[in-house]
């Protein structure tokens, strides 16, 4: 065994294993480009040396890491909160937690973004990942778990009862005495979009009232792609009396054009949201919203992937949260059924 007195840097490791230090960098950070010749001569160097002052190099010697990692697009207020609820079921629980997001808040979505940072993240860094809203499926040596994953998706998975909670959301607004009821879409290639517009389409048939496909506008999780959305819908000669959005981002953008458009909140048009966001209770006035827990989604998702890094997981592949309905100021009759 070679000689080295402690402390042992990476530097040391480079030169037992005859490589540079970038290669040594390279190899516990789990990046592209080594040989499998050469990642056997750092490990073995690692090895040799003890090299144990890295996380990473520790977790090479161990095979784990006790490190679980969080990958998201952005970081909105759903994915804040979501966040809250993954550090609470890790507090004490010898797991740390790796962030591994874009800087951007609601930019550009780039193909395969979530499949980058996961590979980056799984192996050496992390023994597992929680992914918030994916664009696609995600392939990884070391377990996912997604929150509100891709339709047709076969990774275990954390969601609301999208479903459950898109009808009460409608049928609030019926109960109301709303007729004309317009829908503002979320991304479509997420599962929970699909299930609201389901939500939507359902408690409108319930209640006898044929789906008018004009009113409805295909947005994408993004606020601002509900703003154009909102103005055809409310610009028409005939306009909605309610506008329920697939999100509260989206919703709260349908308040301030149906500001700016002349429209008076709840009387003109009411609205309701998706998510109870912590701005929704902040807007005046405040948004009626279905409550989907978005703590308890980041909660059980960290409580899964830790049972699944462990291999003691014993439940299905899918939690599914149940929603309720958070009645504020912003629906209320439509005048033509308002009392004096």
């Amino acid at each position: 065994m070679i000689e080295v007195n402690a402390p042992v840097t990476m530097s040391d490791v480079a030169r037992a294993a005859g490589v540079s230090t970038a290669t040594v960098s390279r190899v516990v950070n789990g990046h592209y480009g080594v040989s499998a010749r050469t990642i056997a001569q750092v490990r073995s160097a690692i090895e040799q040396l003890g090299y144990e002052s890295s996380l990473v190099a520790s977790s090479l010697r161990r095979s784990r890491t006790n490190v679980l990692g969080l990958v998201a697009h952005s970081f909105p207020s759903y994915t804040a909160e979501v966040l809250k609820g993954v550090m609470k079921a890790l507090s004490r629980s010898g797991f740390d937690l790796i962030i591994y997001a874009n800087s951007d808040l609601y930019g550009s979505y780039l193909e395969g973004w979530e499949q980058r940072h996961v590979t980056r993240l799984s192996g050496t860094l992390t023994d597992g990942c929680i992914v918030v809203t994916p664009f696609g499926e995600v392939q990884s040596r070391t377990p996912v778990v997604a929150i509100d994953p891709v339709r047709g998706s076969t990774t275990p998975s954390v969601t609301a009862d999208n479903l459950a909670g898109a009808t009460t959301a409608v049928k609030h607004l019926l109960d109301l005495g709303h007729r004309r009821i317009g829908f503002i879409a979320g991304r479509s290639s997420l599962a929970a979009a699909w299930s609201r517009e389901e939500g939507y389409r359902a408690a409108l048939a319930d209640a006898g009232i044929p789906v008018d496909p004009t009113l409805i506008g295909e947005g994408d999780f993004n606020p601002e792609s509900a703003a154009p959305l909102a103005r055809a819908l409310l610009r028409r000669t005939d306009p909605p009396t309610a506008i329920f959005a697939a999100s509260d981002g989206m919703a709260l953008k349908v308040l301030e054009v149906a500001t700016e458009l002349g429209f008076s909140v709840p009387a003109d048009l009411s609205v309701v949201g998706f998510d109870n966001i912590p701005e929704s209770a902040l807007t005046e006035p405040g948004l009626t919203t279905v409550d989907q827990s978005m703590y308890q989604l980041g909660y059980e998702a960290a409580r899964m992937l830790k049972s699944l890094v462990t291999d003691e997981w014993e439940g299905g592949r899918q939690i599914v949260v149940p929603t309720s309905l958070v009645v504020r100021g912003s629906t209320a009759p439509p005048k033509s059924t308002a009392g004096p």
